[in-house]
């Protein structure tokens, strides 16, 4: 099993798939990298050689922004704007939509479980 960027990348799925595996890289970054290495699009993970698995880490920790150095931006980015005091950053702190969708209903997913309002009934048709 290769392991690239601190993640295991399954050996029997072509390449480019494989390398979708790592957080901060998608199907145009996957084909970038197997372009500047020199890999077909046919080939498998369990097809290369060690140099070429080499190749491609080096690759990607020298030109790419991925996993925890990614995670770690992206959490910076947020709390900066939570520190400020911006629009954006109310919205993160307070665990609502960020990018202007409606909350009156939807919005579950970041806002979480349905609670229940004390002393309100059904109402009944």
């Amino acid at each position: 099993m290769a392991r690239i960027a601190g993640v295991n990348i399954p050996t029997q799925k072509r390449v480019e798939v494989a390398l979708r595996y790592i957080h901060g890289i998608g199907p145009a970054k996957a084909k970038e990298i197997c372009a500047k290495v020199g890999i077909s699009d046919n080939r498998r993970v369990s097809e290369l050689s060690d140099a070429e698995v080499i190749q491609i880490r080096e690759t990607i920790d020298r030109d790419y922004l991925v996993e925890g150095d990614l995670r770690r931006e992206v959490a910076m980015n947020i709390k900066r704007l939570m520190d400020l005091g911006s629009y954006r950053g109310l919205r993160h702190r307070k665990s609502l939509p960020v990018r202007g969708q409606r909350t009156h209903t939807n919005a579950r997913t970041r806002k979480g479980p349905a609670k229940a309002i004390a002393g309100k009934k059904k109402v009944t048709k």
